[in-house]
């Protein structure tokens, strides 16, 4: 008997083409891109804004209040004016009655002791003045 050879031909290893799966990721890409529903950001904030009709106040308000801790021999500077301990205590309490909510920036200096930031976080612990940034010099 004879066997017949089976004669195989030589398969080639197929491959997977690239371009279409390419081409179709890309129109994925761009239909999400089209139907993307962007969400209004400012729709969503919570911000409180005064009343068109409200009082305006008479009172001068500032924006922010630097304090120097360690200038010179008094030891303490506000906005660029030297003062005292009671002086700045009575000018904290006169800004915390207009406003409480008001940034106050500390700068330390280096060679100042530590006993004068502490008095003074004391004076706006006192008045409620919780908006206050620390910096050392």
């Amino acid at each position: 008997m004879k066997r017949k050879k089976t004669v195989r031909k030589n398969a080639e290893n197929p491959q997977l083409e690239m371009t279409p799966m390419i081409d179709v990721v890309f129109q994925l890409l761009i239909f999400f891109i089209v139907t993307l529903k962007q969400e209004d950001i400012l729709a969503h904030l919570d911000i409180s804004r005064p009343a068109p009709d409200s009082e305006q106040r008479d009172e001068q308000v500032e924006e922010m209040v630097e304090v120097i801790i360690g200038h010179l021999q008094t030891g303490f500077s506000m906005n660029g004016v030297i003062m005292t301990l009671p002086e700045l205590d009575r000018r904290m309490r006169q800004l915390a009655s207009v406003d409480k909510e008001v940034p106050v920036i500390i700068k330390c200096t280096g060679p100042s002791r530590h006993r004068r930031l502490i008095e003074f976080l004391d004076i706006c612990a006192k008045y409620g003045l919780k908006n206050l940034s620390v910096f050392s010099m």
